[in-house]
């Protein structure tokens, strides 16, 4: 099992929390016990248990594995690492989009999606499905899928949803503490890098925004809002829809905004931070419905 897998690290962060629950010099089960409570292969064990030993948190010699230290924060996997391509699939058929300067009424193959993506033709077709109840993609009578557009109409109720959602999302993730608040902090510089090179790196915005926003969403936990931020994704940053004219300026805006959320969150000031979360959130209203094409027209 190669390192780089999902399957390796979320075993691994599982394999340090056994670590962290039994403490220095207590002794790790056996192999084929690490395997069931891991959920991966012996193989994988094996290399899990030398990482760790590598790391200096076990010492592993034959069938004795002691645990030397607890491990530290630092030493997990973050979750965006130990996704499935499975789980990153809404990601991932998006920035294809984005790739293939797709526009309405293009085809798109099952098989082609498949091997992209590094998947199963039935995971891909199960995914569409899913996605297909919003409208924005539908099966031909040939077998194969079309992608739709969308009306103002349709981008007005979608909005609208999306703001009561993920207006509940933001006031939780406030009430969760400085600890919850350490996940969104951590994307300054991020953001930062962005805005220092705006005119070259202003298309790397999308793909950041969604990783910023998902921050409260996930930490909800709510299965339905999760899926439905599936669509937003698609949505507001479906690069095609928008007036390029001014997409630099649009995204530089949109992250002076998510700074300002960011520096409010520093201060553990959260008035402040919800008056910066709502003006985001109109302003994209805003942009969404000024900046989209409607019927060929912007």
């Amino acid at each position: 099992m190669s390192r780089s897998s999902s399957t390796f690290k979320e075993g691994y962060n599982r394999a340090l929390d056994i670590i962290g629950s039994v403490g220095p010099n207590a002794d790790l089960p056996t192999e084929v016990t690490l395997s069931q409570e891991l959920d991966v292969s012996r193989t994988t064990v094996r290399g899990i248990l030398t990482g760790l030993q590598n790391a200096g948190i076990i010492e592993w010699s034959g069938r004795s594995k002691r645990v030397l230290r607890r491990p530290r924060k630092a030493e997990y996997f973050p979750a965006s690492e130990t996704e499935s391509v499975t789980e990153k699939l809404s990601s991932l058929f998006m920035e294809y989009i984005f790739a293939s300067e797709l526009t309405p009424g293009a085809t798109l193959r099952e098989t082609d999606l498949a091997k992209e993506f590094g998947v199963s033709s039935t995971v891909i077709r199960e995914f569409l499905i899913r996605f297909s109840r919003f409208g924005l993609i539908e099966k031909t009578p040939n077998r194969h899928w079309v992608l739709n557009g969308f009306t103002r109409a349709f981008a007005e109720e979608l909005f609208a949803v999306r703001e009561m959602f993920e207006k509940r999302c933001f006031e939780e993730f406030l009430a969760g503490g400085a600890d919850r608040h350490l996940e969104t902090i951590k994307l300054r510089a991020e953001h930062e890098a962005i805005a220092e090179n705006i005119a070259n790196d202003y298309l790397l915005f999308p793909r950041l925004d969604e990783k910023f926003h998902r921050v409260w969403i996930d930490s909800f936990g709510n299965r339905f809002v999760q899926d439905f931020f599936e669509l937003i994704s698609l949505v507001f940053h479906y690069h095609y829809r928008w007036n390029k004219r001014d997409e630099l300026e649009r995204n530089h805006y949109a992250i002076v905004q998510h700074l300002e959320i960011i520096s409010a969150l520093e201060s553990s000031d959260a008035d402040r931070a919800m008056v910066a979360f709502q003006g985001h959130i109109d302003h994209a209203r805003e942009t969404l419905l000024a900046s989209a094409v409607w019927d060929g027209k912007p």
